[in-house]
């Protein structure tokens, strides 16, 4: 039987167990250019035990920014930063992909250099505020792309993914999730276009298609993913029927040889499409499984019964920087400090204790 402490061939990279980090944003890109510092470095560093750390979401354009003091991946000084980053991993044995995220309409032209708007697929607003160096302020209606600036926006992929390998990243994994930008074309309520980017779950589903095959052809399929959340409603998405779009899109993908598709359950009635788009795929599998409270150490199981090949761990490896070693052994775990996730100093980023260190102190 197949165990998640197993390890698991990735497109010929070699992951000692099936354990991932989750890409969580934290909002701490201090440095110029919002770009990673030391401290980003020693974080994900912290965590290299991880079977495969995926980064939190990086913008790969200024207009993708959607959050304060998020990284980006589209200057020369970001792509040294983040060397200094994927360096620190490598050096403590572990493996890190990029998550590229555009943000689309969520965000504020507040957040965003110079006279630059957001944008989107269809001049709909999300519901909702957004957190900005001004406070909360609404979201505003994004500007629609036109078909060459779609086509534009796929190239930003593209030099992004190109400067994740140059910054020693391992792969990249497109954010298709979350209702960001590629889900903001996924979704009948942020993508209401009749060209062909839109009008039918094929088109929906077009442009998450382009800026795959795009990356793929770029930096190699192997070391190209999507992450994507079927009728999630995070950011005021709205997916009533999502088995339609999503298996016309893993139908496309299928045949790239892609690293892996990491699937975020949005309930746990989602499983059936989980399982479903398992099927279709024939690939890796990375699952953030949907469950009563953070994924712990029942999801383990999922490797077991094959639902999944890796289980990706938010909040619990955010506050355990060993979480291989805590779930192995079955705890115990810190408990995360939400007051700490976005912003603030080195407090909740790099002082969560490992389990030595725990019970020293205990």
């Amino acid at each position: 039987m197949t165990t998640a402490f197993d390890p698991i061939d990735l497109s010929g990279l070699r992951l000692p167990n099936r354990i991932a980090m989750a890409p969580m944003t934290r909002s701490r890109a201090y440095g110029p250019g919002n770009s990673p510092t030391a401290s980003t470095a020693a974080y994900y560093a912290q965590r290299a035990a991880a079977g495969l750390i995926i980064s939190e979401g990086v913008q790969p354009s200024a207009v993708g920014q959607g959050y304060p003091d998020t990284p980006g991946l589209h200057s020369e000084e970001q792509v040294a930063a983040w060397r200094e980053v994927t360096d620190a991993v490598h050096a403590e044995g572990g493996r890190i992909f990029a998550q590229l995220m555009h943000a689309g309409r969520i965000g504020h032209p507040d957040l965003l250099p110079g006279d630059l708007v957001n944008v989107a697929p269809s001049p709909v607003a999300a519901a909702g505020t957004i957190y900005t160096h001004e406070g909360p302020q609404d979201f505003v209606t994004p500007r629609e792309l036109t078909d060459a600036e779609v086509v534009e926006t796929i190239g930003e992929f593209v030099s992004a993914a190109r400067n994740a390998i140059a910054a020693g990243f391992d792969g990249v994994e497109l954010h298709g999730a979350n209702g960001y930008l590629i889900q903001q074309f996924l979704a009948p309520n942020t993508n209401v276009r009749t060209d062909r980017w839109g009008g039918s779950d094929e088109a929906r589903a077009r442009f998450a298609v382009e800026a795959v095959k795009a990356v793929a052809a770029e930096i190699g399929a192997g070391r190209t993913a999507l992450r994507i959340s079927p009728g999630h409603t995070y950011n005021d998405i709205n997916e009533p029927a999502p088995e339609a779009t999503y298996t016309a899109l893993v139908r496309e993908l299928e045949p790239l040889g892609l690293a892996y598709l990491h699937i975020l359950e949005g309930a746990p009635g989602h499983r059936e499409l989980t399982l479903t788009l398992r099927k279709l795929f024939g690939g890796t599998i990375v699952l953030n499984a949907a469950t009563d409270g953070p994924t712990g150490p029942d999801a383990l199981a999922l490797i077991e019964d094959g639902t999944a090949d890796l289980l990706s761990y938010g909040a619990l490896f955010l506050a355990n920087p060993d979480l291989p070693q805590r779930l192995a052994t079955g705890g115990p775990f810190n408990a995360p400090d939400p007051a700490t996730f976005f912003g603030g100093d080195d407090k909740g980023y790099l002082d969560y204790p490992a389990l030595d260190a725990a019970a020293v102190v205990a």
